[in-house]
């Protein structure tokens, strides 16, 4: 039974969490390959914005949101594993439940999130309201200026995403202080 749970939980991580690492890793840069520019007539040429680069983003998005529920699979495989190996109370177990737990969270809170608050701006305006306050000296902000910042922002964050699975591979398979590691 250890053997089938075991088999069931990598193959989870494996088949869960690896499309939701790339997917989110590949969405901010598909959001600047639109140019960051929404409104019509301010694509590269002129003319009106790249729809791929939106139409890819939206199909990352969803690869992320539907890959995330699927992902609740891998830490409950898991802790039936560890109970079955009567290794839920070793440091090593414990620290990649919190560290699985953090990525959870920054992968619901704050990717998901940013990525739907992203693809919101596909087809908003390209600059603020005409005629708004500009403090001197400064130029106006624009929705690509503010939509190359949100990808850059979400880049970092699915950068800690993927460290934090990372980690969790490594306790894995290391298992410090585990009477089972080699």
């Amino acid at each position: 039974m250890t053997t089938f749970l075991l088999s069931l939980h990598v193959l989870a991580a494996i088949l869960a969490i690896g499309p939701v690492a790339v997917a989110a890793s590949l969405f901010p840069r598909a959001v600047k390959e639109t140019g960051g520019d929404t409104a019509a007539g301010h694509g590269p040429d002129g003319g009106p914005p790249p729809l791929g680069g939106w139409i890819t983003a939206a199909f990352l998005h969803r690869i992320c949101r539907v890959y995330a529920v699927v992902g609740v699979s891998v830490p409950v495989l898991g802790i039936a594993t560890g109970a079955q190996l009567g290794v839920l109370t070793d440091p090593w177990l414990v620290v990649s439940l919190v560290l699985t737990t953090a990525a959870a969270v920054v992968l619901g809170a704050l990717i998901l999130p940013g990525q739907e608050r992203l693809l919101a701006t596909a087809g908003a305006p390209a600059t603020d309201t005409p005629g708004a306050a500009v403090a001197p000296g400064a130029a106006p902000a624009t929705t690509a200026t503010r939509t190359r910042a949100a990808a850059a922002r979400l880049a970092m964050l699915t950068g800690v995403f993927n460290l934090l699975w990372a980690v969790v591979v490594v306790l894995m398979i290391a298992r410090p202080g585990s009477t089972t590691s080699a």
